[in-house]
């Protein structure tokens, strides 16, 4: 079970991140490894799961996010491939059993989705003009690089340092989430925030956005295995365990200090705890999905809360609260529950403690790029196409000032 763990590790960080790269004109070198077969069985899942990663962001991440705002805010929130030259119908992805073209679709769907997080951190806020700008410079110099750190292959900086992340709580995760506090803190609060009420406008939308992304979050972990094989269906397990038992202790906890629970706190919970074991979706047993929900809800729950409170920052829908923090939790406790003692299938021969290394290691070089680059993009767009909307656009919503779409209400 360890060789094989090893060999599926090793084609997961060998994919890069060469679909996204293919946008700003750059590719990993290819495998020297002789193509296998196409695999029907394979090709199959990984079509699903391309899907379901789609389906996370539209519409799911759309409804969850756009049910949270107000509803005068809905709308608002090397060279060998360039062009896909090459891609035929009959490429086969190095040593993969699926088509090129479907692995150019899957890798993209993950650079689609994880911009799309930080804007929970500013909806309500940003000029439509300056967040296209961003979200196109943020995945190209913030998202391509960190990805290739993490899963480019032998030669890549933090796969060399056996940084372990099986579908993306470093990459797309911590990643979105350190880019949405800067970009949080360097906008400024809204009007009116803390003192003015900002409930959500519609928690249905919400709650049935939750349930999309819950789904879809199957192609996002299982997929991650590249093959119909048993490691998807581990990943699918812990999976749904790390969400469930999040969304439960979140309940708890607000029935526990508020006196009742709440559908806003199930479905913000099902969330941490899907972002939370993703990192560790490949290589972890029931018991460790169970303990990274648990350790989720508890966790994001703080930081939602309790510290934001205190730094007094705006972060609109807790983009960092859960997946920022969410996604550091799920990369530390990969290290403890990856391991064979604790029911783990770590491809490494590390134990408890040199794996945690590698994987706080994973973390500073994260937080480090992702924050100071995306501080730098954003303070360029602020003097250039600026970054707030007025006063006056904030308060009549950005439906209408900014895609001038007029709202039902207010």
């Amino acid at each position: 079970m360890n060789v094989i763990r090893r060999g599926l590790f090793e084609t997961k960080t060998a994919w890069g991140i060469r679909a996204a790269l293919i946008i700003m004109g750059c590719t990993l070198a290819a495998g020297a490894a002789p193509a296998a077969p196409i695999n029907s069985g394979d090709t199959a899942w990984m079509l699903t799961s391309m899907a379901l990663v789609l389906f996370m962001t539209l519409p799911g991440l759309a409804l969850f996010y756009g049910g949270l705002v107000r509803s005068k805010n809905v709308l608002s929130g090397g060279l060998d491939r360039v062009f896909c030259r090459g891609i035929t119908p009959d490429s086969v992805w190095e040593t993969q059993t699926i088509p090129e073209s479907l692995f150019f679709c899957y890798q993209l769907t993950f650079a689609i989705i994880t911009p799309g997080l930080i804007i929970g951190a500013f909806a309500e806020r940003m000029k439509f003009s300056a967040m296209m700008w961003f979200m196109g410079l943020w995945t190209t110099i913030v998202y391509s690089p960190i990805a290739h750190m993490v899963w480019g292959g032998p030669g890549a900086f933090l796969a060399d340092g056996h940084v372990l992340d099986f579908a993306g709580g470093i990459v797309v995760h911590l990643n979105a989430g350190i880019a949405a506090l800067v970009a949080a803190i360097m906008l400024g609060k809204r009007q009116g925030y803390p003192h003015m009420a900002m409930p959500p406008h519609s928690l249905p939308l919400t709650m049935i956005g939750t349930g999309m992304l819950w789904v879809g979050w199957f192609g996002f972990n299982a997929g991650s295995a590249v093959a119909a094989n048993t490691t998807a269906a581990m990943a699918m397990l812990v999976t749904h365990l790390a969400a469930g038992f999040a969304a439960l202790t979140w309940m708890y906890i607000e029935w526990f200090k508020n006196g009742k629970p709440s559908v806003l706190g199930i479905c913000t919970g099902a969330v941490a705890g899907l972002a939370t074991v993703t990192p560790a979706s490949g290589f972890v047993g029931p018991i460790g999905g169970i303990v990274i929900g648990i350790a989720a809800a508890i966790v994001c729950y703080f930081f939602a809360t309790a510290v934001k409170r205190k730094f007094g920052y705006d972060d609109s829908l807790d983009a960092f609260g859960v997946h920022g923090v969410g996604g550091t939790l799920g990369v530390i406790l990969t290290a403890f529950f990856a391991n064979k003692a604790l029911g783990g299938y770590s491809p490494n021969d590390l134990g408890i403690f040199s794996q945690l290394m590698a994987q706080l290691k994973g973390i500073v070089v994260t937080l480090v790029w992702s924050g100071l680059v995306s501080y730098v993009i954003l303070k360029a767009l602020d003097a250039t196409v600026g970054l707030r909307v007025s006063d006056q656009e904030e308060t009549e919503g950005l439906d209408l000032t900014q895609q001038d779409e007029r709202a039902y209400d207010h």
